[in-house]
């Protein structure tokens, strides 16, 4: 009888891991609130800035590795320029054009991240956050979801013109995050670097009470592997690439910041 019951109980558990999902690639659409406000500057430039700006990504994944990157039908998901003919906002969001490698069962990930003109390849492990599981549920792309909730901390920093004159400002950042996880993909993949983070993979994030939302707006079931691999380069690490963000930071301030009026967050 003994045996009986672990037959059918290990026949379960092999009907359950067959069924995830194995492979494939999700497309995420992130919603960013712009709250830029220029000193000193003409109300119709001021009026020209977007209230919110939409970007898209993909995670493709297999084998506990995974990509996150710009999604290809969004080649030119950077910049977003403002000119009223007398003056130019060139707004940079964070993140648009980085390229993110995890491998969930070492619990490591590469980062190609650009900055200014240079692209670094920054080598990290996969920090996890301290998540509170919740009794919510519900269904995204017919998939059943459960909710997660945690916090944490970045530094970063503000710079801003005013008048021609560069203002920078190091802040530190607490994020109240809000995910939505499946169980129904066997892998901790989910957007940017959340991956690794949950027992599934979250295909909703909200950061900030909806200042930053990421949704899966499709699922696909097959993925070029290939393509699942690390960015080349020499790589480096966060606190190299931390100095030498510093380094051209103070470069830009001693410049004036250019010829380009620029708001910049990082």
């Amino acid at each position: 009888m003994e045996k009986f019951i672990l037959l059918i109980a290990t026949a379960v558990l092999f009907s359950f891991t067959y069924a995830q999902q194995q492979e494939g690639k999700i497309i995420y659409e992130r919603t960013t609130k712009l709250q830029i406000q220029l000193a000193n500057e003409d109300p119709s430039l001021q009026n020209l800035i977007p209230k919110e700006r939409k970007d898209r990504f993909e995670c493709l994944f297999a084998n506990n590795q995974s990509i996150w990157r710009a999604s290809e039908d969004e080649p030119d998901a950077g910049d977003i320029v403002v000119n009223n003919g007398n003056a130019e906002i060139r707004m940079v969001m964070p993140g648009s054009n980085d390229v993110i490698f995890n491998d969930i069962a070492k619990q490591t990930k590469v980062e190609q991240r650009e900055l200014f003109t240079k692209t670094f390849v920054v080598q990290d492990s996969i920090r996890k956050m301290s998540w509170k599981m919740g009794e919510e549920t519900k269904t995204i792309l017919g998939m059943k979801c459960r909710q997660a909730t945690g916090t944490r901390t970045q530094v970063g920093y503000r710079v801003s013109m005013d008048n021609g004159r560069m203002d920078r400002k190091q802040v530190i950042d607490t994020l109240k995050v809000v995910a939505w996880f499946t169980d129904e993909i066997a892998g901790f993949y989910g957007p940017d670097q959340y991956q690794g983070q949950l027992p599934g993979t979250i295909l909703e994030l909200v950061i900030n009470n909806g200042n930053t939302v990421y949704l899966a707006m499709e699922i696909q079931k097959k993925v070029d592997k290939s393509l699942i691999k690390e960015p080349k380069g020499r790589k480096i690490t966060p606190e190299e690439f931390a100095m030498e963000r510093e380094k051209m930071m103070k470069e830009m301030d001693e410049n004036g910041g250019g010829n380009i009026r620029t708001t910049r967050r990082f």
